[in-house]
């Protein structure tokens, strides 16, 4: 097993354990601030649910972790800026109040930042997949801290930020268009299925309708000048599939919900789907050398969906589904060559912008 190259030197000197001080101090404080104004920095829906008690543990853990950090840090590191730097996070999180800090009052707020959805979710998916990368990785000298990470860390950052109001935006069209159509019958004979059967109608028949969308964005070239900017990354990690302007977030979210809308199928049964189908979206653009045998014609993989993001023009339009693999088959787009990765990513598109600004708005002004 091959160690990813940047891990590898930096092991022993210092910056791992730095570095995750910082990043545990700035949860940490985040986490805090979240307890001290739950109205503004929390999602309600999210909140009505929380178990407390355990969230107090958890901060305990992410502050403890910070200083033991820092500390190791600070012993095995020339520079100790980075150690300071995570003490000093950790150190304002206490002072205000720490995992013992008193929970705020809770009132109606119209447009509440979702500062925990973003903390949770950051948190998580780091202590997943920064590991499995740095074991797995598809390319050895890809860094973990690239140039593009401050743009990808702001797409991540701002779809987290105001997940009620995306998904209540997102849900607007089906609910306008459909919600007169008298399905309840239909959709109570949805409900009465196995669990599972419910949970494989919506996978599927939302990556049918994504599979059409997705199509259609690099197909219309108005519409690729928006979708272009998720293919503009030439570093495939676990944070690369955050990087979406908002017309075709809004517009690929809001067109994947209606058939779940139509179907009708249980909370539950919704829960899951979310969670399986967000944590698979940030899999398939990891750095990872899993390659999953004969699952790879069924299940889109990070081999599979690799090749939709390469700059080689032999896989262009190709690998369009964002679940189920074979969907490309059924349609005639699927391109995976065998244990064979793409070289390169990104769009072959002269003076493309770099950053969040200038990426937002490009797609206005070329039309």
């Amino acid at each position: 097993m091959q160690i990813k190259d940047d891990f590898a030197r930096s092991f022993g000197k210092g910056w791992i354990s730095g570095y995750l001080s910082i990043f545990l101090g700035i949860a940490s404080l985040i986490a805090v601030l979240c307890f001290l104004f739950p109205s503004w920095f929390t999602t309600p829906d999210l909140r009505v649910n929380y178990p407390v008690a355990l969230f107090r543990v958890i901060l305990m853990i992410l502050l403890l972790g910070s200083f033991a950090c820092a500390l190791i840090s600070f012993l095995l590191s020339r520079q100790k800026r980075l150690a300071l730097l995570g003490i000093a996070f950790s150190s304002v999180a206490i002072l205000l109040g720490g995992w013992n800090v008193e929970v705020g009052e809770i009132h109606p707020t119209a447009f509440p930042i979702g500062l925990d959805w973003l903390v949770l979710d950051l948190v998580m998916l780091a202590f997943v997949f920064i590991p499995i990368e740095a074991l797995f990785p598809q390319k050895l000298q890809q860094e973990t801290l690239h140039s593009e990470l401050k743009t990808d860390l702001t797409y991540f950052a701002l779809s987290h930020l105001f997940v009620q109001v995306v998904g209540i935006i997102a849900q607007a069209p089906a609910t306008i268009l459909f919600g007169n159509l008298g399905l309840k019958s239909f959709q109570s004979r949805i409900q009465a299925l196995p669990f599972v059967v419910q949970l494989f109608l919506a996978l599927f028949c939302t990556d049918v309708v994504q599979y059409w969308c997705h199509r259609a964005f690099h197909e219309k070239e108005k519409l690729w000048m928006f979708h272009s900017i998720h293919h503009s990354t030439v570093t495939m990690d676990w944070l690369a599939g955050s990087r979406t302007h908002i017309v075709d977030m809004f517009a690929t979210r809001a067109a994947s919900f209606v058939p779940v809308y139509l179907l009708g199928i249980k909370p539950s049964v919704f829960v899951i789907y979310i969670v399986i189908i967000s944590f698979h979206a940030v899999f398939i653009h990891a750095n990872v050398n899993w390659k999953f045998g004969f699952l790879r014609h069924i299940i889109s993989t990070p081999q599979f969906h690799h090749w939709h993001h390469t700059d080689d023009p032999a896989a262009y339009n190709k690998n369009y589904a964002v679940f189920f693999s074979f969907i490309d088959r059924l349609f005639g787009t699927y391109y995976l060559p065998k244990n064979v990765w793409p070289e390169s990513y990104g769009v072959n598109m002269p003076n493309y912008p770099r950053g969040f600004l200038a990426q937002f708005s490009y797609p206005f002004k070329r039309q």
